[in-house]
């Protein structure tokens, strides 16, 4: 028999992930405090060096941990120039992500997405500016985490909110440096093979950051600051195919009705990402007893991007001719119009913007006895402002612009499966005496999320052979989420621009010629539209007209600004008791942890609620218009969460464990799924003389949150000859609802909080208002839950028993297999069509294969996930399957003794696109190409 207790200094080893290299002296002295510490066999302490370091410390950090979880540790995170710890974390097993701009942004744990991925910073909840609960992950610039951590199962200590997993990450503890003077600066340049193809588009892009650590007062007080600088060149080139209408025609005369897309845009796209980032901590250890911390972190950044090209909307209402019909589907043909219908070709001059902060900070103090209790209390703050400007003209082809008389035009198409379609035009779109500016549009919408925290934890060390310990702890924190639409507006899409907002002729100086590039390179040419000359040209018009200028605002004429602006208060306080395990089941050592989380949700939210009929409130929008149809609602409800929890970890011999975990788990709805914000009518009540009232909005601050029942099972197999392991794991999810727009009628809105008016007077006539009996536009938890189940397989071998020069080499590698009942219904295809869970992959695969020799690293990494469903970038968010896909990257890097290292790196090698259809591969969706990225730097730590 054996007894399983890691000493001190090994923990020590798995937590201080800020330093870049292990030294062999290090561990030999770590080996025989380890041996001297440990009764009977210890467990020995892997010597690791270069790339190893990390795969060895995210081994030790698995096989220690109390939960099913994973982790990556500094040396990954710091050694590979991810743009953020996005990338890193998406070759974790089970974990995968959607590329956005061709990077990673949010994650996908054990296929679902984002929604249900808690995420905290140092053990603190964070808010988001996306206006979800999914972290946007690129915000973290990975050189100012110190390791990032993917619970799987949870425990009844951790912050709820992961029903998919928890990911937490970590800043460097200054007292945990390797020495007491800690300085690291990094420097790379980045270059886009595709960024030639895009007009305007940068190619260089550049990566800069430094850190300090220090340890002063006889290592009692440690300093850490960082701060990291990204300027990011964004590249796409993309062809996307709209959906698929169920309202089909005969378009071929074989007296059958055809399904026909929408249409398809044809775009370059371009722009730039900069992202500054801070960090700061102070760790105060003046004694054995008291322990006092601070920390700080901040991120900006700025996201701006144009897309330009051509939009084809509306094919169904041209004139069909010659069309090619594939299995039910119109995907080619000649499509015209003589100018008085509502099918067009736009020249589309898209701009869009992000402008996010993020701000987190807390201070934590601990104090212990020095025998068996610990008491800390924290308080946390996360802070996080979006601000996000869609911007955009349409411009069309005229015979007579004074007069709105649009051009005769035509377009013949061949949709090429998961190919861009082979075009062309019977028009020229190059020529500004034709082609009129018709519409100009902004649309922001701004977010501010605001959180703070209060946190208690206490921990009791016992003296028995069952329960080594007991933890009991209490968490109050008050989330606030305020959100501002606005808009402004110039013109129409389809139909006649009114008499004050007449077609504008564009001038040479606000436009040029451009061509498209790479695989696109066919398509015909199209004019760059100047978008601040465009609202210079809209603004001259309204001036001249008396009308107001083009200013984005909260308007009643669009009334959704006004109703889909709102706030959401979110009051939540937790307690929580844990028992710590340590127990043995005849000759099998058992370690875990059981648990009780009880959680009260008090949330609410303030918006606009229309009653019509001058029944509301005078309340006056932003262009000084007043309106009396409208009054403040604050509706909301409360309710209380019993999560139980159970981690058991069964240490069959000194090298193989099997762990079991058990736990109910929740995840709370979007935070803007629970606004408040409705328009209303009135209609006919089924009793004569009576009126009943209906509402819209497809919000609703009577939202559930997502409930499971989960269950992991695991084994795990420590190599005991060379460094490595194999895992296997399997788990089961019982999701209890999912969250849809749903129309309930009837309704009883005076149940649910919400304030109708008794009567009305409508043309003269007074009537008697029917509350219960309207229809409400709604989000509802619906009945289609189900479950999520796979296996994860993991292997890590460091062939250090090959002979000379081939010791070096090492392989890391993860499979999971994910499978769901959960179905949902879509018509995008043109038919009712059964689709996946979103983001649930079958198939997921990372390999990462390296070598090091002295100071020589090299590695080749691999991501596979096989098709599922998402949502693809277009003119309007569409869900559509998602091809499989395989991204490669490469690094390679040289360490010299002065602490100087010298990195090269590609990133997405074989320069893999996003490929995407509705339903069949015919109805192609999009194809978007990112190019590849070349790193090269230095690092220098000293």
């Amino acid at each position: 028999m054996f007894q399983f207790k890691p000493n001190l200094l090994t923990l020590a080893l798995l937590s201080a992930g800020v330093c870049i290299n292990v030294y062999a002296a290090d561990n030999e002295a770590a080996k025989a405090e380890a041996a001297a510490t440990t009764q009977d066999e210890s467990i020995e302490v892997i010597e690791v060096r270069g790339f190893r370091t990390s795969v060895i410390k995210s081994l030790n950090n698995k096989r220690f941990a109390d939960t099913v979880s994973e982790t990556i540790s500094a040396d990954d995170l710091g050694a590979l120039p991810d743009q953020s710890i996005a990338d890193a974390l998406t070759r974790l097993p089970g974990v995968t992500a959607v590329r956005t701009g061709g990077q990673a942004s949010g994650l996908n744990i054990r296929g679902l997405d984002g929604d249900f991925v808690a995420a905290t910073l140092n053990g603190r909840e964070q808010v988001t500016t996306g206006g979800k609960r999914a972290i946007e992950f690129d915000q973290y610039p990975s050189e100012l985490i110190n390791q990032a951590q993917v619970y799987k199962s949870p425990k009844a200590s951790l912050i709820e909110g992961g029903v998919a997993g928890t990911v937490e990450l970590k800043t460097a503890d200054p007292l945990q440096a390797p020495k007491d003077h800690n300085f690291t600066v990094n420097a790379r340049g980045s270059f886009n093979d595709r960024a030639g193809e895009i007009a305007d588009a940068e190619e260089y892009g550049n990566r800069l950051s430094f850190s300090y650590q220090g340890k002063f007062l006889d290592e009692t007080l440690g300093v850490a600051v960082g701060y990291a600088h990204l300027y990011q060149p964004y590249v796409a080139s993309q062809f996307i195919g709209l959906r698929f209408n169920d309202d089909r025609r005969d378009v071929n005369g074989d007296g059958n009705l055809e399904s026909i897309s929408e249409g398809f845009e044809m775009q370059q796209k371009g722009g730039t990402d900069t992202r500054d980032g801070y960090m700061g901590a102070i760790h105060w250890q003046p004694n054995d007893n008291w322990s006092f911390k601070g920390d700080i972190f901040h991120s900006k950044f700025d996201s701006e991007n144009f897309a330009r090209g051509f939009r084809v909307k509306s094919l169904k209402n041209g004139q069909i001719s010659d069309a090619i019909v594939e299995d039910g589907s119109m995907i080619g043909g000649t499509v015209s119009t003589d100018g008085t219908d509502n099918f067009a070709v736009f020249v589309v001059n898209d701009n869009d913007s992000k402008y996010s902060e993020l701000t987190s900070g807390a201070v934590n103090i601990e104090w212990t006895n020095g025998e068996n209790l610990t008491i800390a209390a924290d308080i946390s703050y996360s802070s996080a402002d979006g601000e996000f400007v869609n911007g955009g003209t349409r411009a069309v082809i005229y015979d007579d612009m004074a007069n709105n008389v649009r051009s005769a035009e035509s377009i013949t198409y061949k949709l090429n499966n998961l190919n861009p379609a082979d075009i062309s035009f019977a028009k020229d779109y190059t020529d500004t005496s034709t082609l009129g500016l018709r519409e100009v549009g902004m649309w922001p919408y701004d977010q501010q999320n605001d959180l703070i925290a209060y946190k208690l934890d206490l921990n009791y060390q016992l003296d028995n052979s069952f329960v080594s310990s007991i933890d009991v702890g209490v968490r109050y924190s008050e989330r606030e989420f305020n959100a501002q639409r606005s808009q402004a507006g110039y013109g129409f899409e389809f139909g006649t621009n009114p008499d004050n907002q007449p077609v504008l002729a564009l001038t040479d100086d606000m436009t040029r010629v451009v061509n498209f590039g790479g695989e696109l390179s066919g398509y015909p040419s199209f004019l760059a539209i100047d978008f601040d000359k465009a609202v210079d040209l809209v603004n001259a018009q309204l001036a001249a007209t008396g009308q107001d200028p083009f200013v984005p605002t909260a308007n009643w004429a669009n009334n959704w600004t006004m109703i889909q602006s709102g706030t959401v208060n979110e009051d939540v306080l937790a307690g929580y008791v844990q028992a710590n395990l340590d127990f043995e089941i005849g000759s099998i050592p058992v370690t875990g942890n059981i648990g009780l989380r009880v959680v009260n949700t008090d949330q609410s939210s303030t918006g606009l609620q229309q009653v019509g009929f001058g029944l509301g409130e005078e309340i006056v929008d932003e262009k000084g218009v007043v309106s009396t149809d409208y009054i403040h609602n604050k509706v909301g409800k409360s309710y209380t969460d019993y999560l139980p929890s159970v981690n058991l970890n069964f240490h069959l011999t000194q090298n193989d464990q099997i762990r079991f975990a058990a736990a109910s788990v929740m995840a709370r709805p979007p935070i803007d799924k629970l606004k408040s914000g409705m328009g209303s009518w009135y209609d006919d009540s089924a009793t004569p003389g009576y009126k009943k009232y209906n509402a819209w909005g497809n919000t609703s601050p009577l939202l559930d949150p997502f409930y499971a029942d989960q269950y992991d099972l695991s084994y795990e197999h420590y190599f005991e000859e060379s460094e490595g392991a194999i895992v296997f794991a399997v788990f089961y999810k019982d999701i209890k609802s999912f969250i849809n727009n749903f129309t309930i009628q009837p309704f009883d809105f005076e149940e649910a909080g919400f304030i109708v008016p008794d009567t009305i007077v409508d043309n003269g006539v007074e009537f008697p208002v029917v509350k219960n009996e309207g229809q409400y536009q709604t989000a509802v938890n619906n009945d289609n839950g189900g479950y999520i189940r796979g296996i994860e397989l993991a292997y890590t071998q460091v062939f250090d028993f090959l002979p000379g020069a081939l010791s070096g080499l090492g392989f890391t590698g993860s499979y999971a297999y994910s499978d769901s009942e959960v179905e949902f219904e879509t018509d995008l295809s043109g038919e009712s069509l059964a689709i996946p869970l979103p983001g649930l992959s079958e198939h997921v695969l990372n390999t990462t294969l390296f070598y090091t020799l002295d100071g020589f690293d090299t590695r080749l990494s691999m991501r596979y996930r096989s098709e599922y469903v998402s949502e693809q970038v277009a003119v309007e968010s569409q869900l559509a399957f998602f091809d499989a896909e395989t991204i490669l990257d490469y690094q390679a890097s040289y360490a010299m003794d002065n602490g100087l290292k010298f990195l090269f790196q590609v990133n997405n090698l074989t320069d893999e696109a996003n490929k995407t259809y509705f339903g069949q591969t015919h109805q192609t969706g999009t194809i978007q190409s990112f190019g590849r990225q070349y790193f090269l730097g230095f690092s220098y730590t000293m």
